[in-house]
């Protein structure tokens, strides 16, 4: 069956998470961040997914700004960071998140072949609404989804499932497209063709299932979809 549907994981596939923490540092008075930052947004990364995962695991939901305020706080005293008002900057430079160069193009190109397009992300609605209204790419979405409404992370079948229900499309013909392997592996077990954008080179996971497809960046999608 034909792809009628791409969806996109949010952070770190459409959007830069690691731009807070490099701006932060290269703003005046960033001097101290400057010597850290990239251990800073990395950290700050993997703590939020690790909190996703046990908070899933426990049954212990809180939304995924929670999530995103503890992951910050724990990775700011992990690295001695005290300076007044950095907490507050990196996390209202987390709601106006930079879109990847390529990002625009690429769904601009989607959506002339008449595909529909979409996120589904674990960010909150709230948080998800900024993000794409400060990267400027809301005419070429048809939908946002959020994990919230299935009150769980993914990789649950429940958020994935979410795609079906609101578009009305089978998993067979969804095209989804991850720059976390654990999630474009689930995606795929879950039966949609997922696309892994490998921006990092990393390995691939060793899970039950594999995504069909792996890129460097966004820009040959349009060619798979």
């Amino acid at each position: 069956m034909a792809t009628t549907t791409v969806i996109f994981d949010a952070y770190g596939t459409l959007f830069d998470v690691a731009a807070p923490a490099r701006e932060a540092a290269s703003a005046p008075g960033g001097e101290a961040l400057a010597e850290v930052w990239e251990d800073l947004a990395r950290l700050w990364r993997d703590k939020q997914l690790d909190y996703t995962w046990l908070r899933a695991a426990a049954g212990r939901h809180a939304d995924f700004r929670t999530v995103t305020e503890e992951s910050l706080d724990w990775t700011l005293a992990s690295l001695g960071l005290e300076e007044p008002g950095l907490r507050a900057t990196l996390l209202g430079l987390y709601d106006r998140l930079a879109a990847f160069p390529e990002v625009p193009d690429v769904l601009a190109a989607l959506k002339a072949r008449g595909l529909a397009t979409g996120i589904l992300s674990n960010g909150t609605p709230q948080m998800l609404a900024s993000a794409v209204e400060a990267a400027g790419i809301g005419g070429h979405l048809d939908a946002v989804l959020s994990a919230e409404d299935a009150g769980i992370y993914k990789p649950a079948a429940a958020v994935y499932a979410l795609v079906g229900r609101h578009f009305g499309c089978a998993p067979v013909e969804v095209l989804f497209v991850s720059s976390n392997g654990w999630d474009a592996a689930a995606a795929s077990g879950y039966g949609f063709t997922s696309v892994w954008v490998n921006r990092a080179g990393a390995p691939r996971e060793r899970l039950w299932a594999a995504p069909e497809h792996e890129l460097t960046d966004l820009t040959p999608l349009p060619e798979i979809a």
